[in-house]
């Protein structure tokens, strides 16, 4: 959820109404791709007589209106439609033209607001008189594919909450909107028809149905309110349950400014260092020891509260809890032995890792020492430094700690797995993977922009206890096997000091 508290939404485009019903939604799919169908045709044929770099170059410029205009389109709907178009801009990067990818990140924040008298005649229908307790900013602060939020005072006591305001008839429409989206990849053919699409979908379906439930998303943010409360790191909105429904989540106005903002990299250096480490230590608490996850990567879900002087410390606002997802005993040991190999940067035992579930079972060994050497770079910024002779000397300041910025992770993670892609035909990969790897993105995003720098061994402290078991199994198999190498005695030396 877009939650900017810095700054409204009032230069966004405003729609009266949304398309609801199914028959509406399909028409204005059709609609719309009878119109890039009708400009495609058109384009082609005025086409013909350019030269082949003419016509590349002007189908490339064509290409980019017309994923503009279709996201634009897919803004307008809200609901599932815009959701699972921003998945696939994370996900498709490698199966879908640049142009489409570009596009549909644009619906991450840039979707129309819907007009407030509309949203004034929602709140009304899910409060009733209640209502009339609450003065309303018509001004939306934060608007996202599902809802919208709204700042708003309770008048008896001062009290300053903001409102999530599901758009009317969103949550009935899931199941048709899926459907929908569905048929237009099937038609397409723009990613592959395969059981594990189809697996991915109904995990889609589970996903948003339970992200529309605002009192399950009550539920889990005070679970997360309970966690973090003697945290001095964090904060988490309070849930009032008063003015709260299936539809409407109210809770208490948590300001802080963007994530992207400019006031934020003007802060030191190791102000800027502890937001990127609480940012990243939040991700892995999330896995290894609550397991479940917030699965949205979106900035708009986090605000930065700038301490006002020296007795306070820079806060991490945690706002949406609605994409949660919550993962099996058996995905999480996997989780748990992958990070471990990633931390001594060791691809043997990040093969290991992977034993053990089907997608990776499947892999011949080539794809799977391919996929490890993957993980291994995507686990570069928890890895021991000492140990990973790998990792560029330009991403490591003088204590050692990961410079995010100089990475350049990201690209270098997308290069690698084009080529991992290239040696087997390209299926999904699991449904439970990609909603973890979205985090990761988010996270690792995050950090860059930020320009933060993190400690490997901080961040991995809370799982010592693990870590000193692999290192003793470790020493013992090589030493019975004669195999000792060097890096063998630091990992005693490691298990040594953490025992």
């Amino acid at each position: 959820m877009a939650n900017n508290t810095s700054r409204s939404s009032n230069n966004k485009q405003s729609i009266d109404n949304l398309k609801t019903s199914g028959f509406d939604r399909r028409m204005s799919i059709a609609k719309t791709s009878l119109n890039i169908g009708r400009r495609w045709a058109g384009n082609s044929v005025s086409g013909m007589f350019l030269n082949k770099e003419a016509r590349t170059a002007r189908n490339q410029i064509f290409m980019e209106e017309q994923a503009h205009y279709l996201a634009e389109e897919l803004g307008k709907l809200k609901g599932s439609v815009v959701k699972i178009g921003q998945m696939l801009a994370i996900y498709g990067e490698h199966i879908l033209p640049p142009e489409i990818t570009r596009a549909l990140q644009t619906l991450n924040d840039d979707t129309a607001t819907l007009a407030w008298p509309k949203i004034e005649q929602n709140l009304q229908d899910l409060l009733g008189n209640k209502l009339q307790d609450l003065q309303v900013d018509p001004v939306p602060i934060g608007t996202a594919s599902l809802a919208q939020v709204h700042r708003a005072t309770v008048i008896a006591t001062g009290e300053q909450v903001v409102l999530k305001i599901q758009y009317p008839g969103v949550a009935d429409a899931i199941n048709s909107d899926l459907a929908l989206f569905k048929s237009l990849l099937k038609v397409s053919n723009i990613v592959p028809q395969t059981r594990s699409l189809d697996a991915w979908f109904e995990e889609i379906r589970d996903l948003l149905h339970h992200e529309v439930d605002y009192e399950a998303e009550a539920d889990t943010t005070e679970r997360f309110y309970n966690r973090l409360i003697d945290d001095a790191r964090y904060v988490v909105p309070k849930i009032n349950r008063h003015y709260s429904t299936k539809r409407l989540l109210c809770m208490s106005y948590e300001p802080g400014i963007s994530v992207v903002s400019d006031a934020l990299q003007l802060l030191p250096l190791e102000r800027r260092n502890a937001i990127g480490q609480a940012a990243i230590e939040i991700m892995i608490q999330e896995i290894f020891v609550w397991g479940e996850m917030q699965t949205d990567p979106n900035f708009g879900n986090y605000l930065v509260r700038v301490a006002r002087d020296e007795t306070e410390i820079d806060k991490l606002v945690l706002l949406d809890f609605g994409a949660i997802r919550q993962f099996n005993n058996n995905l999480l040991t996997i989780a748990h032995n992958l990070l471990r190999a990633g931390y001594y940067h060791d691809h043997q035992s990040m093969m290991s890792a992977m034993t053990g579930y089907d997608f990776f079972d499947t892999m011949s060994d080539k794809v799977r020492s391919d996929i490890a050497s993957l993980f291994l770079l995507a686990t570069e910024p928890f890895s021991e430094p000492v140990i990973n002779t790998d990792m560029p000397a330009n991403c490591l300041d003088y204590q050692q700690r990961y410079i995010w910025a100089n990475s350049k992770l990201h690209t270098r993670l997308s290069n690698d797995a084009t080529q991992a892609m290239q040696s087997f035909e390209f299926n999904l990969p699991p449904k439970e993977f990609m909603f973890i790897s979205r985090k990761f993105i988010g996270a690792y995003t995050f950090l860059t922009v930020l320009d933060a720098r993190t400690d490997s061994n901080n961040l991995v402290k809370p799982f010592y206890k693990l870590i000193s078991t692999y290192l003793l199994n470790r020493f013992l198999n090589r030493l019975f096997r004669g195999g000792l190498i060097y890096y063998d005695f630091i990992y005693l030396g490691y298990f040594t000091i953490l025992t």
